[in-house]
């Protein structure tokens, strides 16, 4: 199964409390990735998605980011959070669990998981809390879930509910160090069964970006918008009514990264890769990224 694009929002939280130190207050972060699956550029460009646009235009945005090969659901999302490739974290297919897989990753944990951006802050950042809203049930497979204050899956490409737990997520530890991921692969689905550029297709990027605005709107009520730093991910775009090969359709997606210290209305022409989004997140809390892996910091996006 292929799925999925990914919005990727990182929210960079300056510590406001009265109790904090100046410390905290200096280096207390909130990242939230924001995903959607199957994302193709072309898609991107022909939805209508006024939240989107109007949230992107206020950063850093990439039509031109290059996924890794092979253009497939789990690998990719997993080189996302990793900053590594298949070659290093070993997921080469949908079908990867802890037990059964064919390439062994470079380096483990020692419950046998490749080390991810989530791994890092949580051994790095003793007080990060973390999140992981999800709809598509492999996503989670190559995950520790001891690295995760809360997960939360959805059936039947359900997704709204899990903005409203993102939401509260990220309000109730607004003065933490906070890294969320908020995924929907309805987009994807839509692709493998109406194609990708079908009007279904671009509907369901449409419907997804309602639900964007909703969020980002509360985000705004409750004062966090302005301090947090999003990333706009996907994993691959796609072609007739799948994707996994080497076209420009399925290995270009669009990425874009908005927040406090992000150049603002910058269109991204140096080459990206998805595999420097988890370095530019470790970047972002001030912490070095593991020696295996190959992802590089984005930082001509920032000021």
């Amino acid at each position: 199964m292929r799925k999925f694009v990914l919005i990727f929002c990182v929210a960079l939280l300056g510590g406001s409390t009265a109790f904090a130190s100046d410390h905290l207050k200096k280096t207390n972060k909130r990242v939230i990735m924001i995903s959607l699956d199957g994302i193709s550029v072309a898609g991107f460009k022909e939805a209508k998605t006024p939240n989107l646009d109007a949230l992107l235009a206020e950063g850093a945005l990439s039509t031109s980011t290059r996924v890794v090969m092979p253009s497939v659901t789990l690998p990719n999302w997993i080189s996302i959070f990793t900053g590594s490739g298949p070659e290093q974290h070993g997921v080469v297919d949908n079908s990867w669990e802890i037990n059964k897989f064919v390439l062994p990753a470079i380096m483990s944990d020692s419950d046998g998981y490749y080390p991810s951006v989530f791994t890092v802050l949580k051994e790095q950042v003793p007080a990060v809390k973390t999140a992981f809203y999800y709809n598509w049930i492999n996503l989670f497979y190559p995950h520790n879930k001891k690295n995760f204050d809360e997960v939360s899956y959805l059936a039947d490409d359900e997704y709204v509910e899990n903005y409203e737990k993102a939401f509260d997520f990220i309000t109730k530890y607004k003065n933490d160090p906070t890294l969320v991921f908020l995924y929907s692969v309805h987009t994807d689905h839509a692709g493998h069964k109406y194609g990708w550029g079908s009007p279904e297709y671009i509907k369901s990027i449409e419907e997804a970006d309602v639900q964007i605005g909703i969020f980002l709107k509360k985000m705004k009520s409750a004062g966090l918008y302005e301090s947090t730093t999003f990333f706009f991910l996907s994993d691959h775009g796609g072609i007739n009514k799948g994707h996994g090969g080497v076209t420009v359709d399925e290995m270009v997606v669009p990425w874009g990264i908005v927040g406090p210290n992000v150049k603002k209305g910058y269109q991204i022409e140096q080459p990206n890769n998805t595999v420097n989004t988890a370095s530019t997140i470790l970047h972002l809390f001030g912490v070095k990224q593991p020696q295996g892996w190959v992802g590089q910091i984005n930082d001509f996006v920032f000021k």
